[in-house]
């Protein structure tokens, strides 16, 4: 190392001059507290941490190139704590890409898998190399690029939305646009969603959720099967937390990564929809003990994932590896992650794949009150996001209802959708827990009917939905009994059993017109419900024109025709995503729906489950039939706001009897699924069929009622 023989300033605030000379690049210590690289006015600042690492070399690579044209040691001077920095002068960040390589002790007995010539990726980059063109495998190690960000946003608030404000409708950036149906000049990238917005705009929903943007390498895990290339996909399999997705870019970014996703997110603001990541904080890509080690286990093992006392991965993923969410480095990771999105990407909000994990100890156990999850409810930048668990993990832990801040937190009502699906088929056991869920699973969540003691945390923790990417497309779910995954590779082993589905008389596709008759309205049906429940309703993206994946529920390596969205079904099915469209509008219309009004002036209760005869309050625990009643008094309009949901699951008609008004006003049928022969199933404010007191819910159908004053 060539010492320089000046003095230097050590005010920061002024100018930051080199200190020294390693590998021929001018140096100085650098900015320990700054994660990642970073540039700046004459140079590079680069900081990584290695808790049991003994020392630290970073190599700089011309850009594509796998050996290193520069290896700088960091000197132990340049070390504060387990934290290395050094600014590196007279680098242009467009042409180099870099790496680290860390060593120290290899026992993998006592998780220790130190190797002096693995290159490393560093986990706080902010751009991965080599991964920008979709299906190219990886030829070289993983390396990093400087990102130089000059995306200005303007004085964009926050959106002030509450989650019961809201109708998600999650997608797959790539597989949402293409299909050569889509239409788009940027098909299966950030750049063709946005040229989506307009549909997204008249289809009405106010907020979606990205499956998997942060970066991953799709071929990581490809196979032949049947002549097929099978990828992976969804994209679960994280690379880099602080990246984007490369491949879904449709320009060349080189050292911009990220300004096509935040076009995008800036354009969706502008439209007045929020934008949910799906973020996979339970594993990474780097798998279990035969998986590769690019990152965190040449960094330090130990640290990031949960080992048994052998030395071998925890995995309560299902994915081989398990994150260590709970030690202090990796909540860290986690929480500095969010803020990134947060605060350079302008996200809305997050949901956690797995998130019980999050709430694992670092020997596997559950904690009580787990700091992560903690932390990331009540972190300042992210007071304001919304945060979403999936409420289980694959070792076993199921926290539906009960995951830790229930009140900070929204949760994926995995019991809405399994009930619901039960029960709009036929299952009549689960009457009790279907109108528990219609009513905001109160049971759940801290309430009865309604929030009147204060404590119901339903509103805003609620997530309903019957269809995600995991499962069955709505479609599916009435056209197919059984799970068809035999294209996947794994003799249809693979994917959910307990799918709660129903053909409606023809395994997979048919031409028989009573059996397509049920079927979309039962599809009518699911869409009515959810949209009519109190909680936030979710859908999959192409349920609203009868998108279909074949009858396979885990399309995680399928990326052709039988995961993208074929949008020649939007004109064939133009009837249903009509009838979606008035729904989600409904539903804006009826703030009852979403959450609890002052009394009504007419004095019905705020929330009710009703028998066939409206006055019967109780209903028999496996009954075919029963109603939903919201009620309260809607400020803004200056009138009550009254909603009845009539659900009849039976194969023959049912006469009900509706709630008595007296003087109150009438009612009037807004929706009926099962439609009035002329192809008519829903009327729009000031074409609603008045009702007298009683109604003929005709056979497997859904009637919404609302009241007009005399």
């Amino acid at each position: 190392m060539k010492l320089y023989g000046q003095k230097y300033p050590i005010d920061y605030s002024g100018p930051i001059v080199p200190m020294a000379e390693i590998g021929g690049f001018p140096v100085r210590p650098g900015l320990f507290d700054v994660n990642g690289a970073m540039a700046f006015q004459g140079g590079v600042n680069f900081t990584i941490h290695t808790h049991a690492g003994t020392n630290c070399e970073l190599l700089l690579f011309h850009n594509g190139e796998e050996e290193p044209y520069a290896v700088l040691p960091f000197p132990e001077s340049y070390k504060i704590g387990d934290v290395y920095s050094m600014i590196v002068f007279g680098l242009n960040i467009e042409d180099f890409e870099y790496a680290y390589r860390i060593d120290g002790e290899y026992r993998p007995e006592q998780g220790l898998l130190f190797d002096k010539n693995n290159v490393l990726l560093d986990p706080y980059a902010r751009a991965v190399a080599g991964q920008s063109v979709w299906g190219e495998g990886k030829k070289r190690t993983y390396h990093a690029r400087v990102v130089k960000d000059t995306f200005d946003w303007g004085a964009m608030p926050q959106s002030n939305r509450e989650m019961s404000d809201l109708v998600i409708y999650e997608l797959h950036v790539r597989g949402f646009t293409r299909h050569p149906s889509s239409g788009v000049r940027h098909r299966g990238t950030f750049a063709g969603l946005e040229e989506k917005i307009p549909y997204l705009k008249e289809l009405g929903i106010n907020a979606v959720e990205l499956m998997p943007i942060f970066e991953f390498d799709e071929t990581m895990n490809a196979r032949t099967v049947n002549g097929k290339q099978l990828l992976d996909y969804w994209g679960y399999n994280t690379v880099g937390f602080f990246a984007p997705n490369t491949s879904y870019s449709a320009a060349e970014e080189t050292n911009k990564e990220g300004t096509e996703l935040k076009k995008l997110i800036k354009a969706f603001h502008d439209n007045g929809i929020e934008v949910i990541l799906d973020v996979v904080f339970n594993h990474t890509a780097e798998g279990n003990e035969l998986g590769p080690s690019f990152s965190f286990k040449g960094i330090d093992n130990k640290i990031y994932y949960m080992l048994t006392p052998d030395g071998n991965y925890y995995n309560f993923s299902g994915c081989g590896n398990t994150l260590n969410c709970n030690h202090p480095i990796v909540q860290q990771l986690i929480v500095e992650c969010l803020r990134h999105w947060t605060v350079n990407y302008r996200v809305d909000g997050f949901r956690f794949d797995l998130a019980s994990i999050l709430g694992r100890n670092e020997d596997g156990t559950p904690m009580s009150n787990p700091p992560l999850i903690k932390s990331l409810a009540y972190d300042p930048i992210l007071g304001n996001v919304k945060l979403i668990a999936e409420a289980w993990d694959a070792g076993g832990m199921y926290q539906v209802g009960r995951f830790p801040a229930s009140k900070r937190w929204a949760e994926w009502n995995g019991r809405y959708r399994d009930c619901l699906r039960g029960y709009l088929k036929g299952d009549s056991w689960n009457a009790w827990t279907a109108a528990w869920s219609i009513c905001g699973s109160g049971d759940l969540y801290g309430g009865f009917y309604s929030d009147y003691n204060g404590s119901y945390a339903g509103y805003n923790s609620c997530i309903n939905f019957l269809t995600c990417h995991d499962g069955f497309t709505l479609y599916d779910l009435y056209s197919y009994n059984d799970k068809h995954n035999e294209a996947n590779g794994w003799n249809n082993t693979d994917g959910g059993n307990d799918n709660r589905s129903w053909n409606c008389g023809a395994e997979g596709e048919t031409e028989a017109p009573e059996v397509l008759k049920l079927r979309y309205r039962m599809i009518r049906n699911a869409c009515a419900v959810l949209m009519c429940s109190r909680g936030t309703p979710m859908f999959l993206a192409g349920d609203e024109f009868g998108n279909t994946q074949f009858g396979n529920n885990n399309c995680y390596c399928q990326d052709n025709e039988i995961a993208w969205l074929d949008w020649g079904l939007l004109e064939k099915n133009r009837e249903l995503f009509e009838f979606f469209k008035f729904m989600i509008h409904f539903r804006f219309q009826h703030p009852i729906i979403q959450k609890k009004l002052p009394d009504a002036v007419c004095g019905m209760d705020g929330l009710h489950t009703h028998d066939v005869m409206a006055e019967n309050v109780n209903l028999p625990k496996d009954t075919r039939t029963f109603s939903v009643s919201f009620a309260g008094y809607d400020r803004k309009k200056g009138r009550d706001d009254i909603v009845y949901v009539s659900v009849n699951t039976y194969w023959e008609d049912v006469a009900i009897t509706l709630p008595d008004l007296g003087m109150a006003g009438n009612w009037y049928l807004s929706v009926n699924t099962y439609g009035d022969g002329q192809n008519r199933y829903f009327y729009r404010e000031g074409e609603e069929t008045r009702i007298d007191k009683s109604f003929i819910l005709r056979p497997r159908s859904v009637a919404v009622f609302t009241v007009k004053k005399i």
